[in-house]
């Protein structure tokens, strides 16, 4: 008698090959039959007509806030993914003072859209430490598993303070700091670090974000920390300026920092939205540098909108004052034909 029997579905077992009809079978936290005819099980569940697939792990998302009191984390948990993956991006919730929650729901705002609304009524604020945080997380039910990263943002807000958020030069007892906490967060559970590297990420009042011009004695006191943990990704978003010599600016140059950033082979992961062309990471891989590419299954989808940070309009300076005004003001203001033809007239801003 087995525990749970999936009956008659159509099976795509994640291995490449042609989809087929049979049961699924499993006793206590296993999988123990794939295919075939089961045995009666104490609970069976009729798959007739329905797709029976492995559950998909997700392993960019921003559910930093939503975990803490959310225990179902729809919309992911409909759709079939069974492990989500957070704190990317350099952006979460911990560790974290009081006087920076507020800072923190804005950042999430800015970088994410989320809602500072939902997340200001939701989060109760329970931990200060990343440990902690983990414990708060540990304390709520489950439909589906969660992992969680340290954030480059916060740790550095923590750390520094109001020299963080002026984006000023981490000293050597700041970066010893830095790497301290993230070393306690990996071995608490985190699953590792993420730092962003984008002019694409600013707060609601347009700031790029603190660590955005980080040193490389930052990055790489903080990868040290991976090492000595003997765990955990670095994970590196970053604009791509120059493709071709896989380099971009001088604050950013992955291929020089790789080796430092992970003493114990831990590896640098560097999202992408579309696979290199040329084989330039795989070349990497073969100079022993222990880079990977993260790269989406899917495009890479934004929504768009007059209260969102992102609308087709916004890089035009014909429309700078109209994104300060209320919804109802931006609306009435954009049905003036003067102020549309103005703002269709124009061309992105460099500024």
């Amino acid at each position: 008698m087995h525990d749970i029997v999936i009956r008659g579905g159509t099976i795509v077992d994640g291995t490449g090959k042609p989809s087929f009809t049979g049961d699924l079978a499993i006793d206590g936290d296993r999988i123990t039959q794939v295919g075939g005819t089961a045995g009666p099980g104490r609970r069976e569940v009729d798959a007739a007509g329905r797709l029976v697939t492995p559950g998909w792990v997700d392993v960019h998302t921003h559910y930093d806030g939503q975990a803490t009191w959310d225990p179902v984390l729809a919309p992911s948990s409909w759709n079939g993914v069974t492990t989500i993956l957070f704190g990317n991006c350099g952006v979460g919730f911990a560790p974290v003072r009081k006087r920076d929650h507020q800072g923190l729901i804005d950042l999430m705002e800015g970088v994410e859209d989320i809602p500072g609304i939902a997340l200001a009524e939701g989060l109760k604020w329970d931990w200060e430490s990343f440990p902690e945080y983990l414990d708060a997380l540990e304390r709520l039910p489950r439909t589906i598993d969660i992992a969680a990263q340290v954030a480059h943002h916060p740790l550095r807000v923590y750390v520094m303070g109001d020299r963080a958020i002026r984006r000023e030069m981490a000293t050597a007892e700041d970066i010893a700091e830095m790497s301290r906490l993230t070393e306690e967060a990996l071995k608490a559970g985190a699953f590792g670090f993420t730092t962003s590297r984008t002019d694409q990420h600013k707060t609601p009042d347009g700031d790029l974000v603190p660590g955005r011009y980080a040193e490389h004695e930052e990055l790489i006191g903080i990868g040290r920390a991976l090492g000595r943990a003997g765990r955990g990704a670095f994970g590196m978003l970053s604009d791509f300026e120059d493709e071709a010599a896989d380099r971009l600016d001088e604050h950013h140059r992955p291929r020089e920092q790789a080796p430092a950033l992970v003493p114990a082979d831990r590896p640098l992961l560097r999202p992408r939205p579309l696979a290199p062309a040329d084989g330039r990471r795989p070349r990497r891989r073969a100079e022993g540098l222990p880079m990977s590419a993260q790269v989406a299954g899917r495009p890479v989808g934004l929504i768009l909108g007059l209260t969102t940070s992102l609308n087709p309009f916004a890089l035009r300076e014909a429309y700078a004052e109209t994104a300060t005004l209320s919804p109802a003001a931006q609306l009435a203001r954009l049905r003036d034909p003067a102020v549309r033809a103005a703002v269709l007239a124009e061309e992105a801003s460099p500024g």
